[in-house]
């Protein structure tokens, strides 16, 4: 039996600059979809022990990012 685990993903940031940047992030990564002021990503994966590593990739880079992010907007 053979079944696969996504997860989408939404994200939207404080403005269009800081959710373009976020996409920025995960272009060499994923598949990047836009909607609006925001982007879809989703993440397939055959065991449940892969999607989580893969998810966790992604999110921190989209935690970086936003951190620097906050930085870069208190100047």
């Amino acid at each position: 039996m053979s079944s696969e685990w996504i997860l989408k993903l939404n994200v939207h940031s404080r403005n269009k600059e800081c959710t373009e940047s976020l996409s920025a992030a995960l272009i060499t990564d994923c598949e990047i979809t836009w909607s609006g002021d925001s982007f879809n990503i989703e993440i397939k994966e055959s065991k449940a022990k892969d999607l989580r590593a893969m998810w966790n990739t992604r999110i921190r880079g989209l935690i970086a990012v936003d951190s620097l992010l906050d930085v870069i907007d208190e100047y």
